[in-house]
């Protein structure tokens, strides 16, 4: 999972109280899995506890293997935030030493260059849009 500037804030200020990446990211997953899916439809998905709800939306990807992910990857410079969502891994690092990291296998990739974000997992990536109160019907 990516996040916005926004939800990375909300994060911040509601669950992990520290603005450490790793922190927030840990803090995210506790809270996913506390929580259950709502699919709203083909574009957003919404995570809730009862108290608080994680607005999301889908992002396109594709199922690359590791050696392709490599290969497209090898000229970016810079330090991207890199998420691994398989083994739970959030790092603000550079692309090539990240995928060392990584297992072989085929998994959805998404890269933003824009944006400097790079999501690899074998689920489908999304974006946090915000984080909010739940609404009546979500609890």
């Amino acid at each position: 999972m990516l996040l916005t500037r926004h939800a990375e804030k909300r994060l911040v200020k509601r669950l992990a109280k520290r603005r450490k990446l790793e922190r927030v990211y840990s803090e995210l997953w506790a809270f996913l899995d506390r929580s259950r899916r709502i699919d709203v439809n083909e574009r957003v998905v919404i995570f809730t506890d009862g108290r608080k709800s994680l607005v999301c939306a889908r992002l396109d990807c594709e199922r690359l293997s590791l050696e392709e992910i490599k290969g497209r990857v090898e000229g970016l410079k810079g330090t991207y935030r890199c998420v691994f969502q398989d083994k739970r891994l959030a790092r603000e690092t550079s692309p090539i030493k990240f995928l060392s990291e990584i297992p072989d296998g085929v998994y959805c990739f998404y890269i933003n260059r824009e944006k400097r974000n790079l999501y690899i997992g074998s689920e489908e990536p999304l974006l946090a849009i915000t984080l909010r109160p739940a609404k009546r019907r979500e609890r």
